[in-house]
């Protein structure tokens, strides 16, 4: 399967409670940056992400808080740079134990120091590294030398010790598809079980210009479509042919919601129009229906997973042949 079936058991579980709750909106990730602490200063990332103070990070009690609160069966903790949170073993522990599913995100600079060995593989622990590109390309985006070397090490290292290995590739402007491919070859080799390619999104405190516009995700991601018939993605069909132009769709804010230093940060992961204290304060004031419709401003460009893949999931019902491609994909992946 192209998710581990106790992956793909607990998100229909959890589905099925939803729909049976008549709840027509309900979280399926949470993201969960308990620090803005960063060892980069990536050219591409807010600068709120390498600019944060490892005293300012959220407790240990407060990040289960939120989890609890939210429900969502999938936890990515994310940051500024997670493997620099003191209490990450403590952190990932609360979590298996609450039977969620951890995606750690990370530059793998500090994987081998603060997790290999340290924090045993799991069933439901997945490391995710973040690779933008061959050593070139990645190096420069890290704006430092080195990274993509060490990055490449660390998969395989983790692959050996028995950890289930993701990455996380990002497309700006300048990205070469050749190159993508490439990192894709790369990537195989060294024993990777899963791939994420996403469309860069522009945060408001990055003032260069190197993110893409609507017509060059589609673009682009016509080439990344081609290499899901080739590559293990994971990315759904229905997502991809959404990036690349081929199928339209409402966002779908809620089902990623991201906590933060700063609280619920709304009115979704990659907007930070407000922050919220208290969960009910963030779900229940956040004008959904508006974010939904896209016609923000901040939207007009956005085709991130972040927002579309929960909503290419929830209209597989209207379509019996799209459902028997989702089967297919995951089962045959």
């Amino acid at each position: 399967m192209r998710f581990p079936l106790h992956i793909t058991l607990d998100s229909i579980r959890h589905q099925m409670r939803n729909g049976l709750k008549g709840n027509k909106r309900y979280p399926m990730v949470m993201m969960l940056e308990p620090l803005y602490t960063c060892n980069l200063a990536c050219i591409g990332c807010s600068t709120e992400r390498h600019t944060g103070k490892l005293k300012d990070r959220v407790p240990l009690e407060n990040c289960f808080k939120a989890l609890d609160d939210c429900g969502a069966p999938i936890v990515s903790i994310c940051g500024g740079e997670p493997t620099l949170y003191p209490e990450l073993k403590e952190l990932i522990e609360g979590i298996i134990a609450r039977k969620r599913h951890i995606y750690l995100c990370t530059n793998a600079l500090c994987l081998e120091k603060k997790v290999y060995g340290k924090i045993d593989p799991h069933k439901r622990l997945t490391i995710n590294i973040h690779l933008d590109g061959m050593r070139e390309t990645h190096d420069m985006v890290c704006a430092k030398e080195g990274v993509f070397d060490e990055a490449i090490a660390m998969l395989k290292e983790g692959k050996r010790l028995g950890y289930h290995m993701y990455t996380n590739t990002t497309v700006y402007r300048e990205t070469s598809m050749e190159e993508v491919e490439e990192l894709c070859e790369v990537c195989v080799a060294a024993g990777v079980d899963g791939m994420l390619i996403a469309p860069g999104y522009q945060y408001s405190s990055v003032d260069k210009d190197i993110f893409l516009s609507r017509q060059q995700i589609n673009e682009k991601f016509k080439r990344v479509l081609e290499l899901s018939k080739r590559y293990r993605l994971s990315s759904t069909p229905m997502y991809l042919e959404f990036a690349a132009g081929m199928r339209n769709y409402n966002c779908s804010p809620w089902s990623t919601v991201t906590y933060t230093p700063n609280g619920w940060k709304g009115p979704c992961y990659l907007i930070g129009k407000n922050f919220f204290e208290t969960w009910d304060e963030f779900w229940n004031t956040t004008d959904w229906e508006y974010w939904e419709s896209r016609q923000d401003k901040l939207c007009q460009n956005c085709m991130m997973h972040s927002g579309f893949e929960a909503s290419a999931v929830f209209e597989l019902k209207h379509s019996p042949k799209d459902m028997v491609r989702m089967a297919a994909w995951n089962l045959l992946g």
